[in-house]
């Protein structure tokens, strides 16, 4: 009877975990779409997240006004508040990669993530740093050297800012896991994502004296705009937030770093971005999602192995 229980527990368990896998695959694909439409966005990377996050933020408020529920106690509200700051630097970082390069540079600096992950994540969730983590995070950095050296010079000041991004997506990634509340994820991205546009909001002054830009987007700008953040932010930010509740930062890290899969394929095809791309670029690539590939099936693995020991 108690191994029928503990059987069934397991079941349940094993089932939120593929339904978290899948919510944050959906989400990755969806994420995959950010940088073609960042590229086709003909607007200053600041600007845009400022337009992104203002829609997405809108966006949230009226669902949380459907829904009814909005009970995330004030004290964590500072922090997701705090956490939304890093993400707005983090989205800016990721466009400013893709308007200094393109979208392709910007993506595959994305999967070193990892590796910031892996120092990060024990640090912030108070966990024993894993040798296994820092290996994997470290052997994506070959496939790395190959994308830099195959890089216009030109396009090199897009690659630091793609790893500035890699490094801030880690540590809000980091920070999610260890304040996250089951239950309440589309109240956390509202706050969090309300800090970001708070924090952007300041900015604005600033860059419209400076720069004498127009904050106003164009026709297909604003098209673009929505897609970007209905479908491409609202959806997958709630929904890979209720993964998280399941899988560690560095196990969901890893499937965010699926991201380039989607979105160079995409650059290709849409952009004809791999005309303007070495054959080194592509080896890295290579390189560095086979590490992404190869970690969850030695993790299961390694899992299978101790609960037979057990």
């Amino acid at each position: 009877m108690q191994n029928t229980y503990h059987s069934s527990v397991s079941l349940y368990k094993q089932s939120d975990k593929f339904l978290a896998y899948a919510q944050l695959h959906f989400s990755v694909f969806l994420w995959g779409f950010t940088a073609i439409l960042g590229e086709l966005i003909e607007m200053p990377a600041v600007i845009l997240v400022w337009w992104r996050v203002l829609i997405t933020v809108l966006s949230l408020f009226f669902l949380l006004q459907y829904s009814k529920t909005f009970s995330t106690d004030l004290k964590h509200r500072k922090v997701y508040f705090l956490i939304g700051v890093c993400i707005a630097i983090h989205w800016i970082c990721f466009y400013g990669s893709i308007k200094y390069a393109n979208a392709s540079i910007a993506l595959i600096c994305m999967a070193t993530s990892s590796f910031f992950t892996s120092l990060i994540e024990p640090v912030v969730v108070s966990k024993r740093f894993s040798i296994k983590e820092i290996v994997f995070g470290l052997l994506v950095l070959p496939g790395m050297y190959f994308v830099v050296d195959s890089t216009e010079l030109a396009m090199q000041k897009g690659i630091w800012v793609g790893l500035a991004a890699s490094f801030l997506a880690a540590l809000f990634t980091s920070y999610n896991k260890k304040y996250i509340v089951e239950g309440k994820e589309m109240e956390i991205s509202y706050v969090e994502l309300l800090g970001a546009l708070a924090f952007l909001t300041l900015l604005m002054p600033i860059l419209i004296i400076q720069t004498d830009i127009s904050l106003l987007p164009s026709a297909m700008d604003s098209f673009y705009l929505i897609i970007l953040a209905l479908l491409c932010t609202t959806l997958p930010f709630v929904l890979s937030m209720k993964a998280l509740n399941q899988l560690s930062a560095f196990s969901s890290t890893l499937i965010v770093n699926l991201e380039p899969v989607y979105g160079i394929a995409l650059a290709a095809l849409l952009l004809g971005q791999h005309k303007e791309l070495d054959p080194r670029f592509y080896l890295g690539v290579i390189l560095i999602l086979t590490v992404v590939l190869i970690f969850p099936l030695v993790s299961s693995r390694n899992k299978q192995e101790v609960d037979v020991a057990k």
